[in-house]
């Protein structure tokens, strides 16, 4: 019953409900990510400095996303992105 779907049965009961269940993505199944660093200062904050936060890892789903539109041509706007998806949205 591991994945990275949400899955209920027949009840509706959700049955990945805890991380137990749920599986998520280890290192090893992760592609290697080069981090790129771009020093463009800020005109709104104090010294040219910007916030950091979440936004940082908020393209790494784009990324994929728009390479798996590159390769198949299916366009992606749901995570997580599951093989079965992008074989159903294919035309034939």
């Amino acid at each position: 019953m591991r994945g990275e779907v949400q899955r209920y049965d027949s009840d509706g009961q959700l049955q990945t409900a805890t991380l137990m269940d749920y599986a998520l993505p280890k290192a090893a199944m992760i592609p290697p990510i080069e981090t790129v660093h771009v020093e463009v200062p800020s005109e709104h904050g104090a010294y040219g400095s910007k916030g950091i936060g979440e936004p940082c890892a908020v393209p790494g789903a784009a990324a994929v996303g728009n390479a798996i539109r590159a390769l198949t041509g299916v366009r992606m706007n749901q995570i997580p992105m599951r093989p079965e998806v992008v074989r159903a949205s294919r035309k034939p």
